[in-house]
């Protein structure tokens, strides 16, 4: 694991009754070791990593870091390693093909890690809220979008209650370029606004 308490934080929230998150951009070299092992494991299936190898983990992140439209994050509670999130311009990704994107859009992918110990209530909606604080207020965005895969019952669920509108089921295109292979994908669109995230701050 990656020593990432000098890493500056990009964003940090305390959740009351859970503890404090910090959102840090996501070393690919140094943090590979860690997203591997999550990315490896059957429960991560759906984010379609399953059978690479560290290195090759390491050098799709050290492209994506590359891009000014895409971008990774790793999530830290309490200074532990929590969660991998992506960040991306939906008008500069496939999903732009199936929804009709808005000003103030941000797209989003979230893989937890698994839990260690007892599974404790609340784990998944304290991070989801803290991501949602970033990408909404952080970011000065008015709307959230994800894609999860319509199989992924677990994900969809878990988005639904936290607030999200469940939108169409689409079929994201596969991507076939030189750095980037993608295939289809049927995804249950949804999103999250700013008045209905934080009503206060919209």
């Amino acid at each position: 694991m990656s020593d990432t308490h000098d890493r500056a934080a990009v964003h940090t929230r305390t959740v009351d009754g859970f503890g404090t998150v910090r959102v840090l951009r996501l070393d690919p070299r140094a943090d590979a070791a860690t997203v591997h092992a999550w990315v490896r494991e059957e429960r991560a299936v759906f984010w379609g990593m399953n059978g690479l190898t560290e290195e090759q983990v390491a050098e799709i992140y050290a492209h994506l870091d590359t891009l000014d439209t895409h971008h990774a994050y790793l999530l830290e509670k309490d200074g532990e390693p929590a969660g991998l999130l992506q960040t991306y311009e939906p008008e500069a990704d496939r999903v732009s093909e199936c929804y009709d994107v808005r000003p103030g859009d941000i797209g989003v992918h979230l893989l937890l890690a698994p839990a260690s110990g007892a599974v404790r209530s609340g784990w998944s909606s304290a991070l989801l809220g803290a991501v949602a604080s970033y990408v909404l207020l952080g970011l000065d965005r008015r709307r959230v979008v994800v894609d999860p895969d319509v199989r992924n019952e677990k994900a969809v669920a878990r988005f639904l209650k936290q607030g999200f509108v469940a939108g169409d089921v689409v079929v994201l295109p596969e991507i076939d370029l030189p750095d980037v292979y993608l295939p289809e994908k049927h995804a249950q669109l949804a999103f999250l606004t700013r008045e209905v995230a934080f009503p206060g701050d919209a």
